[in-house]
């Protein structure tokens, strides 16, 4: 096991759907040693889905008992992408949730222009079963958010800008 003096970071990455949250989070967490990541769609990941369906409260629930455990075994990094970060309420449940002690949050919303967001949407194949929506790009960052327009950026370039703010740039 890997011992850890220092204060965990958990490193929030939100944003609209195809922005490039996945992407830049797997990246982050190959280059930062002593880190965790979990993917909030692997924890919300239902049939059918439904923003209003009640039991997605159990997805939230999910979240914070992992990222408790992430945060209390010693990593030095904890990263969490999701859109469900997007909404205010779900983003405080999910927060309030950790029971993990002594950490710092450090939270990034991603974004892009609409031109960008309809291309890479495009690019994934994804016309297949929905349309490109530009509702999540709209709703406002949270205020503690840093910002990234991730437009005519590389993954790496957005990690670097990420690792520079929280603080393990090399």
């Amino acid at each position: 096991m890997i011992k850890s003096n220092c204060i965990p970071k958990l490193i929030l990455i939100s944003g609209s759907p195809w922005v490039g949250k996945t992407t830049v989070a797997e990246a982050l967490f190959e280059s930062c040693e002593n880190s965790a990541y979990c993917d909030g769609d692997w924890l919300w990941h239902v049939n059918p889905f439904s923003l209003r369906d009640p039991r997605l409260r159990n997805g939230d629930r999910n979240i914070s008992f992992v990222l408790s455990n992430y945060l209390s075994s010693q990593f030095e990094y904890v990263i969490f992408s999701s859109v469900v970060l997007t909404d205010e309420l779900i983003r405080e449940s999910i927060l309030n949730g950790i029971t993990a002690e002594d950490y710092k949050k450090i939270g990034f919303t991603l974004t892009c222009s609409e031109e960008t967001l309809g291309e890479r949407h495009k690019a994934r194949g994804d016309d297949s079963w929905c349309e490109v929506n530009y509702y999540w790009l709209r709703l406002p960052p949270d205020p503690s958010d840093h910002i990234i327009d991730t437009d005519n950026k590389s993954v790496l370039q957005i990690v670097d800008e990420i690792r520079s703010i929280i603080g393990e740039r090399e």
